[in-house]
């Protein structure tokens, strides 16, 4: 299969990064390629849906991986897991003779290892200059529940229609399940029980970079973790801070002791964000050193500062994602810089280890298991969302009242960046729109129906 029949698979079957911004799969599929690698770096806290799925799937999800990397020609190909991750390691390991030029990578157990530089620096030594796309460097870098999608859409010809999440926290039996898209979290969570605690908070993506929703939100191509708090935890109680409070707050408190700096993962490979350096600016409104905001393009937003480095419980990340928001209103470009910093010596020394990261968020106690189901659950209605990759929302195939079924095509990809979008359930069409499609399963006798 050449490049092009295997982007425009990726593309028909609607295959985003299932992770983080949800880039479309098949614009990653570029002839530059040299190194291709396979992220197993489960890279938020409590989070085992990747490392449980490379585990069970390992032969498929490598045969795709060997099949991406010969379409581009990637003579390089590395498959980084964490070394904690001893079961997939294993599995992997096992099959690994079967592919010619695969090497395994086995990381350290720390925070943030998932991050896509992080990551490409830990495999391969080089550092992505700031402003710059892997591809640039010739490297592509796709997780695991991604390359399993598109094993299932090369081989059995099935199109994304649903996801794999783990659930924790206040529950009573903590899983990783696969659900339809478009779920809402309430049905979700009644999966892992009931929940344990009076006035539950949901945080969908981790406690680390993941957002407060409502039970009404929905699972999209993007959600790994449903991740259930009490609403006096500290996690909570940080993702609800107030802007302008906290910039008030850090005018008052800030001792530049420049921890956040210091730990800061891309200022340590030697990209220019400062956020020690930002928060006095920011505090003081010192607008001298323009270059000081115009830097906090380059951050990652891992939140390291504010959830691990910060004595002062102050929030670099949020502050900064706030001047970065501006910028890109304003339409200032993030630039790419080729001469910077070299990598910190110090870079090993100051690496967070995930267990003392867990400690500090006060989530010990959940720590369980969540084990992987794999059987799908079964959603009386979903709400598909138009977009949920970046890149040019698909545009909507059916109407009200239309009757469609699972894997049928719903939302056509668009001309630009953009994938197709696929009924998660069988049912009737209750709503339709440029921005979701709603569905719902036929009523019988009282009883949904399922297929």
């Amino acid at each position: 299969m050449d490049i092009q029949q295997l982007r425009n698979i990726l593309k028909d079957s609607g295959i985003v990064g299932a992770g983080g911004a949800g880039f479309p799969t098949y614009a990653k599929l570029d002839e530059r390629v040299d190194t291709i690698i396979l992220n197993c770096a489960e890279c938020e806290p409590l989070l085992y849906l990747h490392r449980q799925l490379l585990e069970m799937h390992s032969l498929e999800i490598m045969k795709a991986f060997e099949q991406m990397a010969v379409a581009m020609g990637a003579k390089s190909k590395i498959i980084a897991i964490k070394k904690t991750y001893k079961d997939t390691l294993e599995a992997v390991q096992s099959y690994q003779n079967q592919f010619d030029h695969l090497e395994v990578c086995e990381l350290e157990e720390v925070y943030p290892a998932g991050d896509e530089v992080v990551l490409i620096y830990e495999a391969t030594g080089k550092v992505i200059p700031p402003g710059a796309l892997p591809i640039e460097s010739g490297i592509a870098v796709f997780n695991v529940e991604t390359v399993y999608n598109s094993y299932c859409a090369i081989t059995k010809g099935e199109p994304v229609t649903d996801k794999l999440i783990t659930i924790t926290g206040e529950v009573e039996h903590p899983l990783t399940i696969r659900v339809p898209i478009g779920m809402e979290v309430s049905e979700a969570i009644a999966l892992a029980g009931k929940t344990t605690t009076e006035e539950p908070c949901y945080l969908m993506g981790g406690p680390m970079m993941g957002q407060l929703v409502s039970k009404r939100s929905v699972i999209t191509k993007t959600s790994n973790s449903i991740l259930i708090l009490p609403k006096d935890h500290i996690v909570v109680r940080k993702k609800e801070k107030n802007n302008s409070i906290d910039l008030k707050r850090a005018a008052a408190a800030c001792c530049q002791c420049s921890m956040c700096t210091d730990l800061c993962p891309r200022y340590l490979l030697g990209h220019p964000i400062e956020p020690s350096s930002f928060m006095l600016a920011a505090t003081c409104k010192n607008v001298q050193k323009t270059e000081v905001f115009i830097n906090t393009l380059f951050c990652s937003s891992c939140g390291l500062c504010e959830m691990y480095s910060c004595m002062q419980g102050l929030s670099p990340r949020t502050l900064i994602t706030e001047y970065k928001s501006g910028l890109r209103r304003a339409g200032v470009p993030t630039s790419k810089i080729a001469e910077f910093r070299p990598v910190a010596k110090e870079i090993k020394y100051r690496r967070v280890p995930m267990e003392r990261l867990i400690s500090r968020l006060g989530l010990n106690a959940y720590q369980k298991k969540a084990p992987l189901i794999e059987q799908m659950a079964h959603a009386s209605r979903v709400k598909i969302m138009m977009s949920q990759h970046i890149g040019v929302p698909a545009l909507p195939l059916v109407k009200t009242g239309d009757y469609v079924q699972r894997g049928q095509l719903i939302g056509a990809p668009e001309q630009g960046l953009c994938v197709g979008m696929h009924a998660s359930i069988s049912g009737k069409v209750l709503e339709a729109n440029e921005k979701y499609i709603i569905i719902v399963h036929e009523q019988q006798k009282g009883r949904v129906s399922y297929e």
